[in-house]
């Protein structure tokens, strides 16, 4: 609730003189920003740099077709719809219209006057086309998918110019447990400002929704505890119960030292669950939801590195399910049989590194080259860098994401909380029983710890 009143609080930004000269020099290639929100400013980053939009786009583009989603995610359709009516009745005054989109940026649902509504839909602000971000650049919809806190993009705070003369505010609804986006409800104003208690409408919508996830969360982590106990007699090996995101809702003696876990602890809530120390475990989760979801009957097996063991265990996972919806999975170690997740691929397309990382110091986005980080920790949900300017804040959420951008830039993973810079290596330390830490070529030549499992890796990769 919190989050969502910061909306009415967010500060006027400079004239629109000041913006769009910004989006003009940032549109061309310069990295001049001042005077723009930071939040703007790593959106237009990410929509020149990552996405690649064009400015100069006219029109949303038409939505795809085939996206998977659950009954989970219409019921919350159907719930914004409803709510979607009435906030158009309360900005009937104000050439205004009320969207809902789906987590891919489809826009689903449009209310409002005639009037606006056919002004919109001469950018194709309407039901079958897509807003994301990297479909349609920086806007109330998009940007508030990619970004853990409600949107207000006002005039040349769009990222293409043709939506520049929309105000729009949007607000995601998130799944409780993997905090995927799952739908946004959004107000789009022509050329005039939202009113003072746009934010409160948006807060109560979003509130209600969350209440209904919250609780279907925490009937979920009741069912998981259940079956892990139903389950519990009928196998021979340690066992745990993990929720989608690879949570822990319980695990027994055994299970809980391997996953760095408290034992026999159940944890329905999902604000209280476990994070196991077992990075693959998120992957495997993900996997297994998704053969899941096609087969109730899947079951699946694979290899894990756990907290302790120097080699791979082998696991078994097997889906639970309440009232038909897949709510986690249980891990059996040292069991085998079922179908194992496939070797990644290599795209077709690899993905190529960003000639920048962007950090937030204040209110300001930085751009950093690659040379000038030394090496990125995590700490929750943030992610640190230090660099050759101090520390700051990386701007993209989450270790995993920024491991993956840099992949083949010279960056490796070395610990759950690591992303290091191989070219600022300076020194390595041996521990009593073997152990590596990497010494940085920093302002403070910190020491980062290399995991066991990770050792091997960062053995190849100095060539020691």
């Amino acid at each position: 609730m919190k989050d969502v009143h910061r909306l009415e609080r967010t500060p006027v930004p400079p004239g629109k003189d000041t913006v769009y000269a910004a989006w003009e020099r940032f549109a061309r290639g310069e990295d001049h920003v001042r005077g723009v929100r930071p939040e703007v400013a790593i959106s237009w980053h990410r929509c020149r740099e990552q996405y690649r939009v064009d400015p100069h786009l006219t029109a949303a583009p038409v939505a795809a077709v085939q996206i998977d989603h659950t009954l989970e995610h219409d019921v919350v359709f159907t719930e914004l719809g409803g709510l979607a009516v009435s906030l158009a009745q309360k900005v009937d005054n104000l050439s205004a219209i009320v969207t809902v989109t789906d987590g891919a940026g489809r826009i689903l649902a449009a209310w409002g006057d005639q009037v606006t509504l056919a002004r919109a839909a001469d950018s194709n602000l309407a039901p079958r086309f897509c807003w994301s971000e990297c479909a349609a650049g920086t806007n109330g919809m998009g940007t508030a998918l990619e970004v853990h806190r409600p949107m207000l993009i006002r005039g040349a705070e769009h990222w293409c110019q043709a939506f520049h003369n929309w105000v729009c505010a949007g607000i995601a609804v998130r799944d409780v447990v993997t905090r995927d986006p799952i739908a946004v409800l959004n107000i789009s104003c022509w050329r005039t400002q939202l009113p003072e208690t746009t934010g409160a409408w948006l807060s109560d919508a979003v509130a209600a929704t969350q209440r209904m996830l919250r609780r279907r969360a925490r009937d979920s982590g009741v069912e998981l505890v259940a079956a892990y106990t139903q389950a519990k007699g009928h196998f021979g090996a340690a066992l745990a119960a993990v929720d989608t995101a690879g949570k822990v809702v319980i695990a027994d003696d055994t299970a809980s030292v391997l996953m760095g876990v408290p034992a026999s602890t159940p944890a329905v809530d999902p604000t209280v669950r476990w994070n196991p120390r077992l990075p693959d475990l998120i992957g495997i989760a993900r996997f297994a939801g998704k053969q899941a979801a096609h087969n109730p009957d899947w079951v699946g097996s694979t290899q894990i590195f756990t907290h302790l063991a120097e080699e791979p265990t082998s696991i078994s996972i097997r889906p639970v399910f309440l009232s038909g919806h897949l709510v986690g999975s249980l891990i059996a170690f040292g069991a085998s049989g079922g179908e194992q997740p496939p070797e990644a691929e290599e795209p077709a397309h690899p993905r190529v590194p960003p000639r920048r990382l962007v950090a937030v110091r204040e209110d300001r986005m930085v751009l950093l080259r690659l040379s000038e980080v030394c090496f990125a920790e995590s700490d929750g949900n943030d992610v640190w860098l230090a660099t050759d300017e101090g520390r700051l804040r990386a701007a993209a959420p989450g270790l995993d994401k920024l491991d993956g951008e840099l992949a083949g830039a010279g960056f490796l993973r070395v610990h759950r909380r690591y992303v290091v810079n191989l070219s600022r290596v300076r020194e390595i330390e041996r521990g009593f029983k073997g152990e590596l830490s990497l010494v940085m070529d920093g302002r403070t030549n910190e020491m980062v710890p290399v995991s066991r499992r990770n050792a091997p890796a960062v053995r190849r990769a100095l060539d020691i």
